[in-house]
């Protein structure tokens, strides 16, 4: 046990939790994208509410997979920015600019410099977003029947929350921060994981861009869409 903590808590150790924690995130990411596309069925909303209810057909389940999520986010969030801050002590004169990395050039950019920032940032959002969407569901939404059963009405929630431009200002600013920090973390990921030779590099870096690209207009589009479409 002691070798195993002394192993994560070394360099090396760290990368690896923070590149495997922020992959798994990205996964999750994209499979709530997927659902939350759904939004874009002209249906009424049935078809977003069904997505939704099936999450609730889940019952006890479901807390174990949120409780889950929590501690990967947890984990993600404190080992960055913990790993940020010793880097930061350990080579004051922002070594970044003329060093190397493993799998080729540093790639230094805004997304790489501030990453404890959007970090930050992306959890503050987390909180907001579960307050509004997962809190709130439970106490305020209105209800909608489902297959002869009662179910909260998200889509309805979604909807009314969306047509008020300061929230749409809020997650289309926060969708931003995501952009910027996936865009540096999906290449940092691979690398620390050993996963790119130097000269992929480039390439990998371009895709993680793409990526970032992808689910950041991805996510904008919903509100914006159902600001100005309804």
């Amino acid at each position: 046990m002691i070798p195993l903590k002394r192993a994560l808590s070394s360099p090396t150790g760290r990368k690896f939790v923070m590149s495997i924690s922020g992959i798994a995130l990205v996964l999750f990411v994209i499979v709530h994208l997927l659902g939350n596309l759904t939004l874009y069925v002209p249906d009424g909303g049935e078809t977003f509410n069904r997505y939704a209810a099936g999450f609730e057909a889940m019952g006890p389940f479901l807390y174990v997979i949120e409780l889950g999520l929590l501690a990967v986010i947890v984990i993600h969030m404190t080992w960055g920015i913990a790993t940020a801050l010793k880097n930061r002590k350990a080579r004051p004169e922002k070594y970044a600019e003329s060093v190397d990395s493993k799998g080729g050039p540093s790639n230094l950019s805004l997304a790489s410099k501030n990453m404890i920032v959007t970090g930050v940032a992306l959890g503050i959002f987390l909180v907001v977003h579960i307050w509004h969407f997962r809190i709130r569901k439970v106490y305020v939404a209105e209800t909608t029947e489902i297959d002869g059963n009662e179910h909260a009405d998200l889509y309805a929630l979604v909807h009314a929350a969306f047509s008020d431009p300061l929230w749409v200002a809020f997650y289309v600013g926060a969708m931003l921060f995501f952009g910027f920090h996936l865009r540096h973390g999906f290449w940092s990921a691979l690398q620390s994981l050993g996963a790119m030779k130097p000269e992929w590099s480039k390439g990998i870096y371009a895709l993680g861009f793409f990526v970032a690209l992808v689910l950041t207009v991805g996510f904008m589009g919903i509100p914006l869409y159902i600001y100005f479409v309804g």
